[in-house]
């Protein structure tokens, strides 16, 4: 018998289908704040900002390192498109602290020929990598 609390589930980036199935509850951050979806959440589109993704379904909670794109949630299904996902095992956990380690001298140096943003963004994506691997 099928559990009426799931729903689908698909992940999608653009050089491979990252994952499908079924959840009880994704968890991951927007623009606007963290999101837990359930079934029969309103429907709702929004933007997806660095963070680690959590699929809570039939098995293990499985968390990924989720850094840009965008959600389609519909009450019975939720579609990312994801620019960049990526497993805990597809990444290299000391390059992402040497990554994170760089972004943050780049932005304490406060230098005029930083690009801040872009500094913080790589900022994020090392400490989105580095939460999703603990």
């Amino acid at each position: 018998m099928e559990d009426s609390n799931l729903f689908d589930i698909k992940i999608v980036t653009p050089e491979r289908l990252f994952y499908e199935g079924k959840a009880s509850m994704v968890e991951f951050n927007t623009t606007e704040g963290e999101l837990g979806i359930l079934k029969n959440h309103i429907p709702l589109t929004v933007i997806i900002e660095p963070g680690v993704l959590t699929i809570t379904g039939e098995e293990q909670p499985k968390n990924a390192a989720l850094h840009a794109g965008f959600a389609v949630i519909e009450p019975d299904c939720v579609t990312i498109m994801a620019e960049i996902i990526e497993w805990p095992t597809e990444i290299d956990a000391s390059r992402a602290e040497e990554s994170m380690k760089r972004a943050q001298e780049r932005i304490a140096a406060k230098s005029p020929d930083t690009d801040l943003d872009r500094a913080s963004v790589a900022l994020k994506k090392a400490i989105c990598r580095l939460n999703s691997i603990k």
